[in-house]
């Protein structure tokens, strides 16, 4: 079950906050994941109803991928998990702010973040 280009996805997401939502045409919001303590922003990620579901009812953050058209929950595979502490929405609802414990790197490359590596402008 992937994101779908209906208004409202089938999804177990509490149907209070799917109607909230203002999605991509593709049925996804970006997701930021932020370190909770630090104010590290740690990768930009995608998620439609359920992942969003599945993060806010497991502790753990779940993703769309859009190049394998799948879930997949961060850390299964590297061991470097994201644990939820606090979810919200932006003021459009067309964005998701996640404030994680992140264990390890954030980044599939290994790097802490996603935006260590390509810096354009640091004054």
């Amino acid at each position: 079950m992937g994101p779908m280009t209906s208004s409202v996805p089938a999804s177990s997401l509490d149907p209070a906050v799917a109607a909230r939502l203002k999605r991509s045409a593709d049925g996804l919001l970006p997701a930021v994941a932020q370190q909770y303590d630090t104010g590290e922003v740690l990768m930009l990620g995608w998620m439609d109803d359920e992942a969003l579901h599945r993060t806010l009812t497991t502790g753990r953050c779940t993703y769309w991928s859009r190049s394998r058209r799948e879930y997949w929950v961060k850390g299964d595979t590297s061991g470097h998990v994201q644990h939820v502490k606090s979810v919200a929405l932006d003021c459009d609802a067309d964005a998701i702010l996640v404030k994680v414990d992140q264990i390890g790197a954030a980044c599939h490359t290994g790097d802490r973040t996603c935006f260590d590596a390509d810096v354009l402008l640091d004054k």
